[in-house]
């Protein structure tokens, strides 16, 4: 018995020894994240920047830590313009990928009297687009603290209509919250299926903003603010408050459902009528996680991937189901999780199902696939960062970082995907923009994917797929 449990042993023993030998480094001598699984070609060769499945299309420096947050692609092939927003000069740029292999900017604006503006780590932290009335606009998220100037103005909006032509653009307002002040961290643009153009917004104050933009473009006296969504327990707001929302309809019940992600978990609300929202579910009590980061739910509506914001947090995915049908009051246990490298941290994610294209900080752009949301695994990467990773330094990013732990947030901060191509976007905080191209994946309709064609991608002309058409604006 001794004798063939000893055999056994070695056997098992050598068979991890071979399977490890298989397994490829990083550039960090990590082991690549691929599970061994039979017909898998994505390894790439040692020392290689990423798997043989991803593509650089082009590349544009913007170095230095903090340089650049978020990203957003418009979705139109006609209108082939990204934008980046930057922290360290509190603005943007509008990049042309019309070739994508030769990325350019087009146009960059910051803030005047930048100098004087307070707050190391803030600055222009999220961008997104929207058109309304034929005309396409962008919405610059912005934050800065007390002491300053600036303190209350959440977000700048620009007529980015005329691009290519730089000339054109031309900031149109600014949304400014002196009750909830140090600006607007989230900006989300939302298509509603009543027709409105919505603009969600985080606050310092315990609920986010929900701006009309027709109104606010008007020069309404309330600056088109026209709903909050509360955070449920208004205590949280000492923890920080909201942070990431998602919203997207679900054509099941017909409702517009917001997901937002802050202190003391997730929440979904019901905002058919965002004037009177109706808290759905929530997703409290996770094991390891205290507050909520991102919250980006699947196209049905009931699967979810979550992230909180430490390091060694893997990505949990949650089924809303059993909230959503009330046979419990909160959902409390994920169902899977994923991560790049156990030491890392992910950090935003675009889902496309069965695909989550993730902005995983050092880890560079990674995708998994949730095909099986309790057995997730890597199809994917590449290393957009290249600089030295878990390094002990002075990060206004991460000033609770224990002695002895790395600072992992550098590196890729925002996603975006374009539907009708499959181009992959993304903004690398220390080496700027990135477009990339995944193999095989040529472009995303959720009705090729026996799902509802519903995704952070709107669709500005129709509304929401399964709606009813919105009425037209005169």
């Amino acid at each position: 018995m001794i004798r063939k449990t000893v055999i056994a042993l070695f056997a098992t023993l050598a068979l991890g020894a071979s399977l490890a030998a298989q397994e490829p480094a990083d550039r960090n001598n990590n082991p690549g994240p691929f599970p061994m699984r039979a017909g898998n070609t994505n390894y790439p060769a040692p020392g290689a920047r990423g798997s043989t499945n991803i593509k650089v299309l082009s590349h544009v420096p913007d170095g230095g830590f903090l340089h650049v947050s978020d990203i957003e692609l418009e979705q139109e092939l006609s209108r082939p313009y990204v934008y980046v927003s930057r922290r360290k000069d509190a603005g943007f740029h509008a990049i042309s990928i019309k070739d994508p292999s030769r990325a350019k900017i087009l146009y960059s604006w910051e803030i005047e009297n930048q100098p004087l503006h307070m707050g190391r780590s803030l600055g222009a932290v999220d961008v997104k687009y929207f058109k309304t009335r034929g005309r396409y606009y962008v919405a610059l998220g912005l934050q800065f603290d007390q002491g300053g100037p600036d303190a209350d103005l959440g977000a700048v909006v620009f007529d980015v209509t005329g691009l290519p032509d730089s000339s054109t653009v031309k900031e149109v307002g600014r949304i400014r919250a002196p009750e909830t002040p140090n600006g607007f961290h989230t900006v989300y643009s939302y298509k509603h299926s009543d027709g409105r153009v919505l603009l969600f917004t985080t606050t310092s104050g315990p609920h986010y903003n929900v701006y009309d933009m027709d109104k606010f473009l008007a020069k309404d006296a309330k600056q088109g603010l026209v709903a909050q969504i509360p955070l449920p327990d208004s205590m949280n707001v000492q923890r920080g408050g909201y942070h990431d929302c998602y919203v997207g309809f679900d054509p099941a019940s017909k409702q517009d459902r917001f997901y937002g992600a802050g202190a003391g978990g997730y929440y979904v609300f019901d905002v058919t009528r965002p004037e009177q929202p109706q808290l759905l579910t929530s997703v409290t009590g996770v094991a390891g996680m205290n507050r909520g980061h991102t919250f980006t739910p699947d196209p049905t509506g009931r699967y979810a991937v979550i992230e909180s914001e430490y390091q060694y947090a893997p990505l949990r995915i949650i089924d809303l189901k059993p909230g959503l049908d009330g046979t419990v009051k909160t959902v409390s246990r994920p169902i899977g999780a994923w991560t790049a490298r156990w030491k890392g941290l992910a950090h935003n994610t675009e889902v496309r199902w069965p695909y989550v294209f993730v902005s995983a900080y050092e880890d560079g752009v990674q995708v998994f696939n949730m095909m099986d949301p309790t057995n997730p695994y890597t199809v994917g990467y590449y290393h957009t960062y290249d600089g030295p990773t878990e390094i002990n330094k002075p990060n206004p990013m991460e000033p609770r970082a224990k002695p002895g732990e790395g600072d992992v947030d550098n590196g890729s901060f925002g996603i975006d995907v374009r539907n009708a191509d499959g181009l992959v976007v993304t903004a690398d905080m220390y080496t700027g923009f990135w477009a990339l191209k995944m193999d095989g994946f040529d472009g995303w309709n959720g009705h090729q994917w026996g799902m509802p064609n519903v995704s952070s991608a709107q669709d500005w002309d129709n509304g929401p797929d399964g709606a009813p058409k919105p009425q037209k604006v005169s």
